[in-house]
């Protein structure tokens, strides 16, 4: 895995085959990896405490 985290478009299923097919895992995985990412921050802007004023 890289320790550039880029943001990368939603992958279609052909596009994840290709990746397998190829054994190209450290591309797969940085894709996957982005993607947990941003649900994460998704999740943690979602369940973050409103403010009052």
């Amino acid at each position: 895995m890289s320790n550039d985290l880029e943001h990368y478009s939603d992958p279609d299923n052909t596009a994840v085959a290709l990746f397998l097919l190829e054994n190209e895992a450290d591309e797969l995985t940085d894709i996957l990896v982005a993607a947990l990412s941003e649900a994460f921050r998704i999740l943690e802007d979602e369940i973050s405490p409103a403010t009052v004023h």
